[in-house]
Parts: C-alpha cells; structure tokens; sequence
C-alpha cells in the first residue's frame, strides 16, 4: 500500500514491504548494515528528519523515528534535501548518479556500497513503490 511521504507511516509501511518483498529479500541476503536517512529541509519540509533502518540479510528488523543522526551509529548515514529525494522517488533522479553528484551524501564503507549496488537499487525500488502522495 502506497502512502504518503515523508512520515511515519511511510517508514513503518516501507519496512512492511521490505519484508514482503521476494526481489529484495533474495538480492539483499548478505547485506549486512543499518542505515540512518537524514532529510534535510526544502521545498515543503522546514524540519529536518532522521529516519532509521536496521537491515539485515534481506530483512528490515526494525524501523524508527529519531531525534538526529548521533543518537545511533549506523554503518551508513545518507543525506540530502527533501527536494533530492522527491526526485529520487519520482524516479527524476538516478540514486548513483545523485551520491555521485553529491546531491545524496553517503557516510560509511563507500566500497561496501558499491558492491552492493543491486542491494542498494532494490531498497531504492521498494521505497518508490510505497510511495504514493508525496508532502
């Protein structure tokens, strides 16, 4: 079920379709890391917001809210303006192309990342689809 970005419903809604999702669950089997999304205001959103992800061998373990990015020590921490990843989920905007660009900063093991990039697009795919009306 498609809702509406950002929220926690749409955290907690993601972290359902993770879980439900057959493609990510086998492309993402050995990831191993959590993930901090901080969203910095533009556009629309005038606070910034952290959103949290423990991932786990194709698994979401546990979804949350937080107050900023130092309250957990992820392995990854990913950071844009709100208005970078609308883009990001309209599909306006490649996910590699704006961490390459630097319009989606990434904190954490690049190398990790970039062999896990098929991991990486599948989250990124599941997240498109949970998204339906956007703030």
């Amino acid at each position: 079920m498609a809702v509406r970005f950002p929220g926690p419903a749409w955290l907690e809604s993601l972290q359902e379709k993770l879980n439900a999702d057959e493609k990510y669950s086998q492309t993402a089997r050995n990831w191993e890391g959590d993930m901090a999304v901080v969203i910095e205001p533009s556009g629309p959103l005038v606070e910034t917001l952290v959103y949290y992800f423990d991932l786990w061998h194709g698994r979401c373990r546990s979804v949350a809210v937080l107050d900023d990015s130092s309250t957990v020590k992820a392995a990854f921490v990913l950071k844009a303006p709100y208005d970078h990843l609308v883009k990001i989920l309209k599909g306006e905007l490649d996910p590699m192309t704006a961490m390459m660009t630097r319009k989606l900063q990434v904190q954490g093991n690049l190398g990790v990342m970039m062999r896990n990039v098929p991991t990486v697009l599948e989250f990124v795919r599941c997240a498109k689809e949970n998204t339906g009306e956007i703030l």
